[in-house]
């Protein structure tokens, strides 16, 4: 199992998985596309983000039912962390209707609404594809 950049191929592969895990798909693009856990060439998971400067929104974590509860998750997590950090984000956002134990875990902090920067409420899943009683979290890159 390797966690790797995104290729053409994986995105219909990864809205599948997304879909199944009822996770939106409205607006996921395959620019949103950001790591990739392949197991001997079959996308088992991914990572979303969209950057906006020092900013960025993790999105759209998924990890195929069969391939849950080995680490995939939290190593997307740290391979998006990465890659964030090279690209000068200082500061990474998510929003989840159920995952804020395991990105608590993480190092992830719940956040009230209002404390999201701008280029954060503009976008689609924090303006509207989440529900609004949707947990924010956000972490700081150090």
């Amino acid at each position: 199992m390797i966690i790797r950049p995104p290729e053409v191929q994986d995105f219909q592969k990864v809205r599948e998985m997304l879909a199944d895990a009822n996770l939106p798909t409205e607006d996921f693009a395959p620019e949103h596309l950001a790591c990739v856990a392949d197991d001997e060439g079959v996308p088992v998971g991914a990572i979303g983000f969209e950057r906006y400067e020092s900013v960025g929104l993790l999105r759209s974590l998924v990890v195929a039912e069969g391939a849950r509860v080995k680490g995939l998750g939290r190593e997307l997590v740290e391979a998006l962390e990465g890659r964030a950090r090279e690209q000068g984000v200082a500061e990474i956002w998510l929003l989840t209707i159920d995952a804020d134990a395991y990105f608590e875990r993480l190092g992830y902090v719940v956040r009230d609404r209002s404390d999201a920067p701008a280029a954060i409420r503009n976008t689609a899943e924090f303006a509207g594809l989440c529900p609004a009683d949707a947990v924010l979290m956000s972490k700081v890159l150090e």
